[in-house]
């Protein structure tokens, strides 16, 4: 049994014992309602994930209704249902992943019940997959895929979906490195996407969360520690730099490192989304040049689309033509996350698999786990 095998099957043991200690389902399974279970649940494989051990369903299933069926069954798909919110990987595959999963804290349980008092049984157990359009591309593409190579890396970046919350929100930004991307997306519909330069492999972006309160126009640059030891201390005057209080900053202007525009979007990484008075870089294909922020292509057409309907381009424009320094607030706060996505789908269906630009899929330890069940 390979180190691989045995990690994804030491995860889906814990998903298994996670469920069963779940208050049982009062809902009296019918034979017709379990089969349909089995049925997903030996259709795991078609979502990259493992299938469950469905050896207590085997057992039950000829008894017909009654407790044994009930507990089998609730068993199963609180289980199947938590592999697909919260993925297969362990710990150690999701290493680096400081993005949150809100499904943790979902009552899948009293989820299941609803939907059996309902009899949408079936709908519950596809809506526990993601719910980005990007995961169904994905999960189509990887039914098609022949070549294991390009199936391996589809899997994992469908893994990769279930690291997040199940749904992102109706408004929000979708940063991808390994694309040098960012997407917004807003009332549930794409709204536009721009070009992003991200960390070099030696000073990498994280992959991280954070909510976006406000645009700053003009902004001072508070110089990073690792950036003042790397320069050792050389911050000319003539290029705007000074020093406040310890600090050095370098004063709003065209030289300016963060350009004329910042993201107030407050992280433990210090990494935001902002301007560059070095444009040209955005015409290379491959752009890992940052000390780890995310400098963004059309930074004042970004920060003006996301304050449509409170100010305007023309306001914008004024405060950046006049050099003031002036925070504007978002009209409501607007997640952001910054992912790490090497296989995305196009419109068409067709999926492109970006260079693995940090590692972290030959890092990460995972391919789609054999049928076998938990204890097989």
């Amino acid at each position: 049994m390979t180190a691989k095998f045995t990690s994804l099957l030491t995860t889906v043991c814990a998903v298994k014992a996670l469920a069963c200690t779940a208050p049982a389902c009062a809902h009296e399974w019918t034979t017709s309602e379990a089969r349909i279970l089995r049925q997903f649940a030996a259709a795991a494989p078609e979502d990259a994930l493992p299938v469950p051990d469905m050896r207590a369903l085997d057992a039950a299933l000829p008894g017909g209704p009654g407790p044994a069926l009930d507990a089998a069954a609730t068993d199963l798909a609180l289980r199947l249902a938590r592999l697909h919110l919260l993925g297969a990987a362990s710990a150690q595959q999701k290493a680096g992943w400081r993005i949150a999963d809100t499904d943790q804290d979902t009552d899948v349980a009293g989820w299941l019940e609803r939907s059996l008092a309902g009899g949408s049984l079936a709908t519950f157990l596809v809506a526990v997959r993601p719910a980005h359009p990007d995961y169904a591309a994905l999960r189509a593409a990887y039914a098609r895929e022949t070549d294991p190579e390009r199936r391996d890396v589809i899997a994992l970046n469908m893994e990769r979906w279930r690291w997040l919350p199940r749904t992102l929100g109706e408004s929000y930004v979708l940063v991808n490195i390994p694309t040098f991307e960012a997407r917004l997306w807003r009332d549930g519909k794409p709204a536009g996407s721009w070009p992003v330069i991200v960390g070099k492999p030696s000073t990498p972006t994280p992959i991280f969360s954070a909510m976006i309160t406000g645009v700053n126009l003009n902004p001072w640059w508070n110089i990073p520690a690792s950036i003042e030891r790397e320069k050792r201390g050389r911050f000319p005057a003539s290029q705007g730099y000074v020093r406040v209080g310890g600090q050095w900053r370098q004063k709003p202007g065209p030289n300016n490192a963060l350009g004329q525009m910042k993201l107030v979007m407050p992280n433990p990484y210090s990494v935001y989304m902002h301007d560059t008075p070095a444009r040209n870089l955005f015409a290379n294909q491959t752009r890992a040049y940052s000390h780890g922020c995310i400098r963004t292509g059309d930074a004042i057409g970004f920060a003006a689309t996301l304050l449509e309907g409170s100010k305007s381009r023309e306001d914008i424009d004024a405060v950046v033509q006049a050099r003031t320094t002036v925070t504007f607030n978002l009209a409501r706060p607007l997640p952001v996350y910054v992912a790490y996505f090497t296989a995305t789908p196009a419109t068409d269906g067709t999926v492109t698999i970006s260079p693995d630009l940090y590692g972290r899929d030959a890092k990460s330890g995972f391919t789609p786990p054999p049928n076998g069940p938990c204890g097989a």
